[in-house]
């Protein structure tokens, strides 16, 4: 089982990518490879950080040799993907909507249906967006076709949308422990899906 971890955040050792960390024993627990991801470093190759829609259908030829194109590659493989954005202006980073509309092509070769996508948001207050954000999270996932779950899991609770935590992320122990709730959520139902994404992936 192949989980990525997608940090949002424009800061490679922040909040978001603290919690996003916190998760990875959780994984590995379950036998689950690891991978996190840096979007910002995948942006900062390109020409143009944002699409253009500089082909229409998409055939990736504008990040074609990047290090984006070797993030979307590890998506095709994914199993479930943690994404996690700070709260800007109640909805997520420019950097990781950049990032997520470079996804085209993964869309038109359904890619990530069946996937299984857990969202984490990071704000300055306790109640700064972050429900907004994991929404905007959950849009994105679910018109790729991934199964999008909450923090709910059948040892701890039914959770909610995700994950909200406050900055500093690292010293939110609430934040810690949900980030780790939605994580073994996304390990199981993961676990359970994958004669989905196998057949998917055999087409």
């Amino acid at each position: 089982m192949l989980i990525l971890a997608i940090n949002g955040s424009p800061r490679a050792s922040g909040s978001t990518a603290k919690l996003l960390l916190s998760t990875q024993e959780v994984f590995t627990t379950a036998g689950a490879e690891f991978v996190l991801l840096q979007v910002s470093e995948a942006l900062t190759a390109l020409k143009t950080p944002y699409c253009v829609v500089c082909s229409n259908p998409c055939t990736g030829k504008c990040y074609a040799g990047t290090p984006l194109a070797g993030m979307l590659a590890l998506m095709r493989r994914a199993d479930g993907l943690l994404i996690g954005s700070p709260v800007y202006f109640s909805t997520v980073s420019a950097q990781l909507k950049s990032f997520w509309d470079r996804t085209r092509l993964l869309r038109r070769d359904k890619a990530l249906v069946n996937v299984v996508g857990g969202a984490l948001a990071v704000g300055g207050a306790r109640f700064g967006g972050q429900e907004t954000t994991l929404r905007a999270i959950h849009d994105m996932m679910l018109c790729q076709g991934m199964t999008v779950v909450g923090d709910g899991f059948g040892e701890d609770d039914a959770g909610h949308q995700g994950v909200c935590a406050q900055d500093p992320a690292g010293s939110d122990s609430e934040g810690i422990k949900r980030a780790q709730v939605l994580a073994r959520r996304v390990a199981e139902v993961a676990g359970a899906t994958a004669g989905l994404r196998a057949r998917l992936r055999r087409t």
